[in-house]
């Protein structure tokens, strides 16, 4: 069995959070979060960063990180063991722009309670609960200091 890792985001903007649409054929087609497999050379912060950009055009930054996940799969190459880095993060807008060659047909924020009901994966749910948890509690402490 081959080891791959990739790194994704729970992207946040103004309380709602980044979906893609991905229809992948007769394997799958529901609503994801938004990661990628890492480039040579790369750090997990910097394959988060660029895969959120690739895969829906939005210009995020790291927050911080929240877990990692695990799963397997077959590919052409075999059984693939697949962990996956994931990152809080912020954007600077709404704006986003599925990737059409990755085969991501929509994206869109959405309220917590949407977003978490349209996840197909159930450890991308799990990851979005931790990371929502956090973005509360750093934004709870922002207000109380003042600076929101």
């Amino acid at each position: 069995m081959k080891n791959a890792i990739s790194c994704g985001g729970v992207v946040i903007h103004k309380g709602k959070i980044l979906l893609l649409y991905k229809n992948y054929g007769d394997k799958y087609s529901g609503w994801v979060l938004p990661k990628g497999s890492m480039e040579e050379g790369e750090t997990f912060e910097m394959t988060a960063v660029r895969e959120v950009k690739e895969e829906t055009g939005a210009d995020a930054e790291i927050i911080k990180y929240i877990d990692e996940t695990s799963f397997e799969f077959n590919s052409s190459e075999g059984r693939i063991n697949k962990h996956v880095k994931w990152f809080l993060m912020k954007s600077r807008s709404y704006f986003s722009k599925p990737q059409r060659s990755e085969y991501f047909e929509d994206s869109g924020y959405y309220k917590y309670h949407e977003a978490y009901h349209l996840l197909y994966f159930n450890n991308e749910r799990q990851i979005l609960e931790k990371a929502f948890e956090e973005y509360k509690k750093i934004r709870r402490e922002n207000i109380l200091k003042g600076q929101e």
